[in-house]
């Protein structure tokens, strides 16, 4: 009987310890140092009118605004416009169109060429972090998956925010982008290296320069821009204001 209470009271210790950890876990929270070098801001040239701008193609149902220009280079196929709705200017493959699609390819390369030693490594789900200004990389793929991603500027409205990521990017439904303490949609830059897929209701901001196709299901939103070097860029009822 003593050997049954002695290990019925051990097991109920490492349980106890075991809770313990998890609560100290959940109520800490992955912590984001802080980066000292300040990075500046990535020109776009003659890509910095478009709110859109795509490589083959831009497909579009339901009842999506875009305030700003709608561009494609070299493709052709611009579909769903109206009912889709443009304030702004449609540039199919002219010299505007094309000029966009080189300063693109140049601000691209800019976001991935950048470099520091306080950089800051993530990778998978990073809903839920709070990001400060400065660098950030992905050698794979992110999601905003679970909570919900904040940009805090420490109250500098001049402060830049890079995000590299070798892969793709996705948000699940719902998920939203949040801007604090200073922190602006235009100095937020988003470097993809495969396709982006956001997921309905969305909400997001920033610049995304992406090398493949971008999609925004039903009803997400964004402020900022959808750049797309060679792929499609896919609309669906949604709503796109240019930063």
């Amino acid at each position: 009987m003593k050997t049954i209470k002695l290990i019925t009271i051990f097991a109920l210790a490492i349980t106890t310890v075991i809770s313990a950890c998890k609560k100290e876990e959940e109520e800490n929270p992955i912590v984001i140092p802080v980066q000292t070098t300040v990075q500046t801001q990535i020109s776009l040239a003659g890509a910095s009118d478009f709110a859109v701008l795509a490589g083959s193609s831009i497909t579009n149902t339901g009842g999506t605004t875009i305030t700003g220009d709608l561009g494609l280079s070299p493709g052709s196929s611009i579909g769903g416009f109206p009912p889709g709705e443009l304030t702004g200017t449609q540039h199919i493959n002219d010299i505007i169109a094309n000029q966009a699609k080189l300063d693109l390819t140049a601000a691209y390369n800019d976001a991935a060429g950048r470099i520091c030693t306080d950089m800051v490594t993530l990778s998978g789900n990073i809903g839920g972090l709070t990001l400060t200004p400065g660098l950030y990389k992905s050698t794979s793929s992110l999601s905003i998956s679970s909570g919900d991603l904040t940009f805090d500027a420490n109250g500098d409205e001049n402060a830049v925010f890079i995000i590299q990521i070798a892969s793709t990017f996705t948000t699940t439904s719902g998920r939203k982008i949040i801007l604090s303490d200073g922190a602006k949609a235009s100095n937020i830059y988003w470097q993809v290296g495969s396709s982006v897929t956001i997921g309905t209701t969305s909400v997001i901001k920033g610049t995304f320069m992406v090398m493949q196709s971008i999609t925004l299901n039903t009803g997400a939103s964004l402020d900022g821009k959808l750049l797309a070097a060679n792929g499609a860029i896919t609309l669906a009822d949604n709503t796109i204001v240019k930063q």
